[in-house]
Order: C-alpha cells, then structure tokens, then sequence
C-alpha cells in the first residue's frame, strides 16, 4: 500500500443561515405566544396589557355576582320578619357576598390598573415575568370559580368572610362550604403573591434611564407599597388557612378549643392579614385619585414627596393595628391600650393625603369632567369611612359598636365609597388609553349620582341602626324595634345603584359601538 502526499486543503467555514429573533421573544419553550387574534390570543397571552384587562373583566363578572348577593341579603331585610331567605342561606350570601368582593372584585380590578398601567408609566416593554404574570391572573380566576363551586355541593360558606374559630369548625358547619374556602382562597391567594414579586421586580429594576423613584408617578409608588403588603401579609393568612384545612380535612387542632387550643389564633392570623389587607385595597385608589386631581384641577399634585412617603407610612403602620379589631375578645387593658394609640397614629398619614388632595384642588382651574367626580366622592366618602374608624381607637365605642351595623357601615364607606369610587374614576379616566375610545361622558355622570345617591342611602342608615343595637349578622328582625324605616331605606338604596351599575354597562355598550 503506498503512501501518497496530497496537498493539505484549507479548513473553510461556511456562515450559517442567519437565523434573526425578535428582540422580544424567546426561541424554543421560552418563545411568546404569536398569536395576534381569536381566544388563543388572550388565553395564552403573556402580555401585560391583555392580562390587564383580562383582570379587569373577570372582576366586573364577580362584581355582578357579588351585586345580586347583596340584593338578595337587602331584600330579606327590607321588612321585618323577613322571608325571602332562610337563615342558613342567608348565612351563606352574606359570606359569600364579602369574600366576592374583597378577594375577586376589588383585588383584581386594582391589579387590572396595576399590570396595564405600570409598565406604561415606568417605561418597560413588559413585567419583569410575564409568565408568572399570568401564572397570577389563572390561579385568581380558578381560586374564585373553585370557591363558587361550592354553591353546587352542600353550600357556600357560611361563617363570614372571617370565618372566625369556632364557627368555623365541623360543629358549626358540617357542610363541605368552609373547606371550599380555605382551599379556594389559598390559590387565589398564591396567585396574588407570585402577582406582588413580579410588580416589585418591575418596578425596582426596570425603570426607564433616568427615573429614580422620586420621580415615579404616585400610581406606581403605591402600587410598590401595596405589593409589599401583599407579599408580608398573605403568609401569615396562607398559614390560617392551612391550619384550618388541616383541622377540617385531617382532625388537627389548631382552633378546637375542646384538644386546648385557642380560637383567638385564628383573629391574630387573620387580622395580622385582614387590616393590611384594608390598604391593599385602597391605596391604589389613593394612587388614581393623586393622577387624576392634578389632571382636571390643572395644576401639580400637592406635597407629592409627603403623598409618596404617607403611603409608605401607612403601608409600614398597617400591620400594627390589626387587634383593634378584637377589643371585645378580652385582650387585656394593656393590649388595648397599645393598639389604640396606633390605630390613632394610622389616621395621621391617611390625614396628610387628605390634606394634600384638597391642596391640590385649592386655587385650581377645576373642571367636573367624571374621572374628577368620583376622585372628589373618594375625597368626601373615604373621610367619613375613617372618621367612623377612629371612633374605634376608643375601646368603649368598639366594644359598643362591634358587631353592629354601625361596622358594616363604617367599612362600607372605606371599601365600596373609597376602593370603588376610586376605581370607578380610574376607568373613566384611563378607558381611551386601555380601548382607544371614550365612554359617553352624560351617561357617566347619570351612573356617578346613581351610585353616589344609592351608596349613602344605603349604608349611611347603617349608622343609625347600628347605634340603636341591629347585630350585623342577623337575617330578620321583629317589628316595632326602630329598624324598620331605615332598613327600607337601606334597601332601596342598594337598588338605586343597581339602577347606576345598569347604567355604566349600557354606557360601556354604546361606546364600544360608536
């Protein structure tokens, strides 16, 4: 076999076929979903815009449940002796009716504003996650129809949206309703915490050049303060409510009073979460009523430094009041004492944001425009919401008005007249830049007045009754005891703002045709 010498050939690269990815996609799994149209685009959607409104949506949906639970609870009290409602389902809709709108109405529709809006005002392209982004948005919706499922079995919840020990129990409901609860609010409520990493992330490190954060707008500073909320509070009732599935599902005995436990753990775990849980749902109004009153006073927010940093004041606060909400379960005269004077040092900030909006309405060239309307009704409304909260910073007022009427009335006036006055105002606010067109501004201020009018005719009575002894958690009640004019009152109120909601659907309707 002879050996032949050949000439060594040069090794000689080819250039592969360029292969050009956008800059906002990943390749393989990390790739975003392309498509542009049809449900596809929004069920697998990982834009923060979509998921927005998708939040936005699905909050209107258990708006409208929550509505009819309350009519259906209104209408039973209409009258004495009421009898449109037995007293275990009575028992149910009003649960339901507060866990709907705490955990499925307001929650969501300020993380609608909070994940289309954010992005926008700090300059991002996107979230940080958008994966966990919509991680968040499907845990809350299956959290809420898994907790509604419980109507088809052998009944809703029935032991308040606190769902206070020993209520809670086998003993007191033997039904399947409360376990739905604990499971239900658990996803939910896993859903909201992956929510809250991912809006800190954001706005922490994803800020345009040049934005420090005492430049941001007072929208994203709030919404900075209530993600930390989320994030301190929502493990400590995660914590609950594995105590209480366990005690349920497993025979542990965490809340049984009969194997030694103590049933006040479950108001400590609760309103260690409950009471931050207040300015979770609030702040973010605070925040849309700080865009919009400069917007339509025409001139700049007043004291923006000291409405930034009274935010943070009352996130940091919040979690140091949470037992005046149990004054009445025996906690000791230097207990009391203590959470009294926080939850009078609570309303300083609150006070300075109050301060700083009629500031920036002083002197201004305001125009009534119906963003500008309900930010003014937050103004008035929330005021009075946190006189009538004050007031239980005094042990002997609490322990006379807790478990009365005069407390449904007194968060009523925080919730629904601050949270949901607010909200209104940021959607008529920022509708054009969420869908491109306006909603009819005459049809708007017909469902402002019909939702104010409504509101303080329904809930402002509750003052009254409360103080003249109605329990809130009574389903009838006797004639001739003084509460039979104002709970009629009460109820027609609740139907004036059906009236206005009505309103706001038709006006959504005729503008998205025009």
């Amino acid at each position: 076999m002879a050996i032949v010498e050949e000439e060594p050939k040069l090794l000689e690269l080819t250039a592969p076929e360029t292969v050009v990815v956008p800059a906002d996609r990943g390749t393989g799994v990390f790739a975003r979903p392309t498509a542009e149209s049809g449900w596809r685009s929004w069920l697998f959607t990982v834009d923060h815009k979509k998921i927005g409104i998708m939040y936005g949506v699905v909050a209107m949906l258990w708006f409208f449940v929550g509505g009819v639970e309350a009519l259906l609870v209104r209408t039973q009290l209409a009258t004495p002796n009421g009898t449109v409602l037995s007293a275990d389902l009575y028992n149910q809709l009003f649960t339901m009716h507060g866990i709907t709108m705490v955990f499925l109405v307001i929650m969501p529709l300020t993380a609608a504003f909070m994940n289309f809006m954010v992005p926008l005002m700090i300059g991002a392209r996107d979230v940080a996650f958008p994966r966990i982004n919509a991680l968040g948005l499907w845990l809350f919706v299956f959290g809420g129809v898994f907790l509604n499922i419980s109507w088809l079995t052998s009944g809703a919840p029935d032991c308040g949206w606190f769902c206070y020990a020993p209520n809670s129990g086998l003993s007191f409901s033997p039904g399947n309703g409360v376990d739905y609860y604990a499971l239900g609010l658990l996803i939910a409520g896993i859903g909201s915490m992956v929510g809250s990493v991912n809006l800190i992330t954001t706005i922490l490190n994803m800020r345009a050049p040049g934005m420090n954060l005492m430049k941001m707008p007072i929208f994203v500073w709030m919404t900075l303060v209530v993600q930390f909320l989320l994030l301190f509070s929502l493990p400590v009732i995660t914590i609950a409510l594995v105590f209480l599935a366990l005690d349920r599902l497993f025979g542990a005995n965490f809340f049984n009073v009969n194997a030694g436990a103590d049933p006040l753990l479950w108001q400590h775990l609760f309103w260690i979460f409950g009471h931050p849980e207040v300015y979770i749902l609030i702040l973010p109004s605070f925040g849309i009523v700080s865009e919009t009153l400069p917007v339509f006073s025409r001139k700049p927010l007043f004291g923006y430094p000291f409405v930034a940093f009274s935010g943070v004041a009352i996130g940091f606060m919040g979690f140091g009041v949470w037992a005046h909400h149990m004054f009445a379960s025996g906690l000791g005269p230097v207990s009391v004492a203590a959470f009294s004077l926080t939850t009078m040092f609570i309303a300083v900030p609150t006070g300075v944001k109050i301060l700083n909006w009629v500031g920036t309405m002083w002197g201004g060239n305001i125009r009534f425009t119906v963003p500008m309307m309900f930010s003014v009704s937050l103004v008035a409304m929330f005021t009075i919401g946190g006189l009538s909260g004050v007031m239980h910073a005094m042990a002997a007022a609490d322990t006379q008005q807790t478990d009365s009427y005069f407390i449904v009335a007194h968060f009523h006036y925080v919730l629904f007249g601050g949270a949901l006055m607010g909200l209104f105002g940021g959607m008529y606010y920022w509708w054009p830049k969420i869908f491109g067109h306006r909603l009819n501004e005459r049809l708007g201020k017909w469902h402002f007045w019909l939702v104010l009018i409504g509101f303080n005719l329904a809930f402002g009575p509750m003052h009254i009754l409360g103080l003249q002894g109605l329990p809130r958690r009574t389903y009838r009640y006797g004639p001739g005891l003084g509460f039979d004019f104002w709970n009629l009152v009460s109820t027609i109120g609740a139907y004036i703002i059906l009236v206005g909601m009505l309103v706001f659907a038709y006006n959504i309707l005729r503008s998205r045709k025009t």
